[in-house]
């Protein structure tokens, strides 16, 4: 495999198939003893969009709060 003009390699398709790489997947690199590491970066979760999306559910089985439900959970 040949570096281009513009310093871009291609990934090959087995690789980009077998880790789950597509045109949209974020990677880095690093260096690590000597060596360029390839990272795929995790997704991030918009978790702000599902704030208060779970109130109705917790308040049907009688809890007034997501903690309250969780310490029943755990026991406490």
């Amino acid at each position: 495999m040949k570096v281009g003009e513009r310093g871009q390699v291609t990934i090959p398709r087995d690789i980009r198939l077998k880790f789950g790489i597509d045109a949209n997947t974020r990677v880095e690199f690093k260096v690590v003893d000597g060596s360029i590491i390839l990272k795929k970066v995790p997704a991030k979760i918009g978790i702000h969009k599902w704030r208060g999306k779970c109130a109705e559910a917790f308040s049907e089985l009688g809890y007034s709060s997501v903690d309250k439900f969780m310490d029943d959970i755990r026991g406490k």
